[in-house]
């Protein structure tokens, strides 16, 4: 499946294929890389309440704190904001036959998931960061 490149930002880790392939399982390329979706209510972090830092998993980058996850009951870690607006990049996505918006690491440009507006939840940003828990690490506070 072909990836358009995101306008305007380039990645500070790059590797080939072959190099991700090596370095992620089948299930975490399929997401990161393929921007696949693991099937709701099955990931790690769907439910965690564990207090720390989400990182990438392709390449380690800070994304999201966990004082803005939030209960979305949709079946994906939501959060209402990044960690830093540099931490992430957006591109639009026509894919399945709908426009949203997807979610990149902007270090590796690894696929997170989509972000998503004005569906009322009572958050500080009215935005809901729906990202798949295979895209992640949580590293806990110490």
């Amino acid at each position: 499946m072909g990836r358009e490149p995101v306008v305007g930002a380039t990645p500070r880790v790059v590797r080939s294929e072959q190099e991700w392939r090596a370095q992620l399982s089948a299930k975490e390329f399929a997401v990161l890389r393929d921007a696949g979706t693991e099937p709701a209510w099955t990931g790690e972090y769907t439910d965690t309440k564990t207090v720390g830092v989400y990182r990438c998993r392709a390449c380690d980058a800070e994304l999201f704190r966990s004082d803005t996850k939030f209960e979305s009951h949709c079946g994906w870690p939501s959060f209402f904001s990044p960690l830093a607006g540099e931490s992430i990049v957006l591109r639009e996505d026509r894919a399945h036959g709908m426009v949203r918006t997807e979610v990149l690491c902007a270090s590796c440009h690894s696929h997170l998931g989509h972000v998503f507006e004005g569906e009322g939840y009572p958050t500080p940003t009215d935005q809901r960061y729906c990202i798949n828990s295979i895209s992640l690490t949580l590293v806990p506070d110490a």
